[in-house]
This record gives structure tokens, C-alpha cells and sequence, in this order.
């Protein structure tokens, strides 16, 4: 929506149908920016930084499209490649936002120096009061409403901005400590009920590589009947992506956050296997109980 009217064309990578990970074109071509998911839609984690190196070898911008929370334990862009990336951006709703029927959340941004002025959004830095004890102020006011009127590239609204202080005030509290823990969770609970699925028969992971805190599973059913039933069970069993992605027949992407237990966890399963068995003997009537 936001680059259509502005001559900016989108060129989705092709997957490896194995790996799930991105397989950079041989011909680059002309391109402004390659934008590298971690991790990507498949949940599955990509090779940063040969994917850095190539952009930049190639002429384009390394533009970083990152979950916070998995930095905790993951490597930084500032570290990708040979170089770092130039960009990086991400949704904040991780960092301690509740789902609530899509917002308010908030984005982030970061860049190199040469690319600040162009930045959107309110730029803060530190600074030094009359007293000579460290502060805050707005900086590049130049680029703002109050000055560039219409032109400006610095536009927040109050929601975002009050969801900006809740995350700040969430990262504060955890730490990099518990930062790192609420990521190594969510890893370590969706590593576990994707190996507890698994092994149910007509389930199986679609792809190979090393995911974070999601995975594709494909199903030997159809996959919008089986959340369906799952939903009546009061479980989000996740997201139907066979429309997206036809070629891998009837797949569901699966999510687990440092926000469930052992025993939601062994809860989805034990429904997970009941709905299927149901199925199996009663496919029309399987979902409503």
C-alpha cells in the first residue's frame, strides 16, 4: 500500500523448497535494496549474512526486517556481513504490547548516520543540561511539521507514542538477561510442540533448516477445518497459509511465545491428534466438538 503510487516495485525472492530460505538471484539486476527478513515468513532463520554481502556487493541497500525480540539472542544487524546492514526496521508489539485487534503498536527504525535526515519519525538524543546532567531533546527539528510543514518526514500519533513508553518501560524492567530469556522461551516451546506434532502421523515440518518461534507444518487434511476445530477447543492452532503458498499443499504456520506453558503446549497436542483421529472416521461432523 505504501510504495504503490510511489514507483517502487516489490520482487519477491523464490524459496528453497527444502531449506524455506531465500535463494538469491544470479543476475541481480538493478535493485535499490534488499530487504532481509530474520526470521523470515517460513519462521525460518536465513543466512544474514551471505544475504548482507550480496546486496552490498551488488549495489543495493541491506535493509534488515527483524523480530526484537529474537535480537536478544541473535546476531544484531549491525553485525551482518562484512559491513553490517544499513537498515533496520521491526514491529514492536514483542516487546510487551497486548494483541488487541491490530493495534495501537509500534514500528522501529534504525540506520547509518548518512541516512538520518531522511529518516521518518521523531529523531531523540542525548544531551547535557545547563547543570551538565544527561538528557534528552528532539534533534534534527528541521525535518518536523513545526518547520517543513507538509514536507515533513516526522510524523507520530499519541497511541504509538504511548505504546512506545510501555515497551520502554518493558525492556527496561527485563533486562538483556530477560530479554534473552522471554527469546530462548518462545524458541524452546515452539522447538518442543513442533516435535511433539511431528510425531503425530499426516503431520510433518515442511522445511529442514533452523527455525526461532515459528515452523510450517503440513497436514495430511485440510487446514482451515482443522483450526477451525481447534478454535472451538478455545486454541489458536495457527495460521492457514495454503492460499499463500499452494505448492506446499495444506500447511499451517505455528507460533509459541515465552507466554505458554508445558501444559498448553501438551493441551495442543492432545487436540491436535483427537481432531485428527475424528476426522479420519467422521470428516464432515469432526469440528463441532
Amino acid at each position: 500500500t505504501t510504495v504503490k503510487n510511489q514507483g517502487i516495485e516489490l520482487v519477491e525472492l523464490e524459496y528453497d523448497p527444502a531449506t524455506g530460505q531465500s535463494i538469491l538471484p544470479a543476475d541481480a539486476g538493478s535493485f535499490a535494496g534488499l530487504v532481509i527478513p530474520q526470521p523470515n515468513f517460513f519462521g525460518v532463520l536465513e543466512d544474514v549474512h551471505a544475504m548482507t554481502d550480496w546486496a552490498h556487493a551488488n549495489g543495493g541497500l541491506a535493509i534488515a526486517l527483524v523480530n526484537p525480540t529474537t535480537l536478544a539472542v541473535l546476531e544484531a544487524p549491525g553485525n551482518w556481513g562484512q559491513t553490517g546492514a544499513d537498515i533496520a526496521v521491526g514491529e514492536g508489539q514483542p516487546l510487551g504490547a497486548p494483541m488487541a485487534s491490530g493495534g495501537p503498536y509500534f514500528g522501529f527504525m534504525c540506520c547509518r548516520q548518512q541516512f538520518v535526515r531522511q529518516m521518518p519519525g521523531r529523531i531523540v538524543g542525548r544531551t547535557v543540561d545547563l547543570d551538565g546532567k544527561p538528557g534528552f531533546s528532539l534533534t534534527l527539528q528541521a525535518r518536523e511539521q513545526h518547520i517543513r510543514r507538509s514536507k515533513a518526514t516526522s510524523n507520530i500519533c499519541t497511541n504509538q507514542g504511548l505504546v512506545v513508553t510501555a515497551a520502554t518501560q518493558y525492556m527496561a524492567l527485563l533486562g538483556p538477561q530477560g530479554l534473552a530469556k522471554v527469546a530462548s522461551a518462545s524458541h524452546a516451546g515452539t522447538m518442543a510442540l513442533a516435535d511433539k506434532l511431528a510425531a503425530i502421523p499426516n503431520i510433518t515440518r515442511a522445511f529442514a533448516s533452523p527455525a526461532f518461534h515459528e515452523v510450517v507444518l503440513k497436514l495430511n487434511d485440510n487446514a482451515h477445518d482443522v483450526l477451525r476445530a481447534l478454535r472451538a477447543q478455545g486454541i489458536l492452532g495457527g495460521l492457514d497459509i495454503s492460499d499463500w503458498y499452494p505448492e506446499l499443499g495444506q500447511a499451517i504456520l505455528v507460533c509459541v511465545t515465552e507466554t505458554k506453558t508445558p501444559a498448553d503446549l501438551d493441551h495442543y497436542v492432545q487436540q491436535m491428534e483427537r481432531i485428527l483421529s475424528k476426522r479420519r472416521e467422521a470428516p464432515p461432523c469432526a469440528y463441532k466438538s
